[in-house]
């Protein structure tokens, strides 16, 4: 077993052909935790995992997703018909959707300031949101004595500011891209490091080469984030994890196998699989 610890199965991209790829991950023997970026996401994640065998969902909102009116920003399309930045947080929703025994973590949620508005006053008061919005999420993750998954783009002092007074809480920085100095900082507070494609794309090697392989996770963030050996333009699926296993396992000097089996066991640790 090998587990890929973040898919968006539920997105518009795998439309045509879901039960296809679920099939091809079951018969690799790929389990995936499927994750929400918002309500309709999450509500699809969870119906997936009820479904399928093999598939476990995760719940919440994306920061891009929080509603807003400080930025405007396109639609993915990739994602589905959701228009981005538009979704009030309802804790109670969230809170149903959990009910399931196939919800294993809250997430997608975090911090993301890459998009940004323009003026000084209103960056702040977009960051302020942001933060606001994480800190619910994160008294839900309290409640349900659930794991998080965290994005994080161009925020992680913020968000290491924010977590070292929530230290009860574990969880992933998901698609990490930060320094080792930030990942050995996250490492400390009881989290895992989660490694996709981007380690393909940004040069990670040292952060990879020096946390110890107890702290990762992998996974594929598809449909986004192939690795480049399948293609540009392929679209990404869980069976790819095996190629962020051969990565890792090359810089570290293990096998395959020991990358696999360790990395799967530290995945059934965090979210009691």
């Amino acid at each position: 077993m090998i587990i890929d610890t973040h898919s968006h199965l539920n997105f518009k991209a795998y439309d045509n052909d879901r039960d296809t790829v679920i099939k091809r991950n079951q018969k690799e023997g790929v389990v995936c935790i499927d994750v929400g970026t918002k309500y309709e996401t999450s509500k699809m994640a969870v119906e997936l995992a009820e479904k399928n065998k093999g598939i476990y969902a995760a719940i919440g909102m994306h920061p891009i997703h929080i509603k807003t009116d400080l930025l405007k920003l396109k639609m993915d399309e990739e994602e589905g018909a959701f228009a981005p930045l538009g979704e009030e947080f309802d804790k109670e929703k969230y809170k149903e959707l959990a009910k399931s025994n196939k919800v294993v973590a809250i997430g997608e949620i975090g911090l993301d300031y890459y998009y940004k508005p323009k003026t000084k006053t209103r960056l702040e008061q977009f960051k302020e949101k942001q933060k606001e919005i994480f800190l619910q999420q994160l008294d839900l993750a309290e409640e349900l004595n659930l794991p998080i998954i965290i994005h994080c783009r161009m925020a992680h002092q913020d968000l290491i500011n924010i977590l070292k007074q929530k230290n009860q809480i574990k969880g992933v920085i998901h698609c990490f891209t930060g320094s080792l100095e930030e990942a050995q900082e996250y490492i400390k507070l009881g989290f895992y490091i989660g490694l996709n494609g981007i380690i393909f794309k940004l040069d990670l090697d040292e952060v990879i080469k020096n946390i110890p392989i107890e702290n990762i996770l992998v996974e594929t963030d598809c449909p986004y984030l192939t690795p480049p050996v399948e293609g540009r333009d392929k679209r990404n699926e869980p069976i790819f994890v095996k190629h962020i296993i051969q990565k890792i396992a090359d810089l570290k000097g293990l096998s395959f196998q020991e990358v696999a089996e360790k990395t799967t066991k530290n995945a059934k640790e965090l979210f009691n699989i």
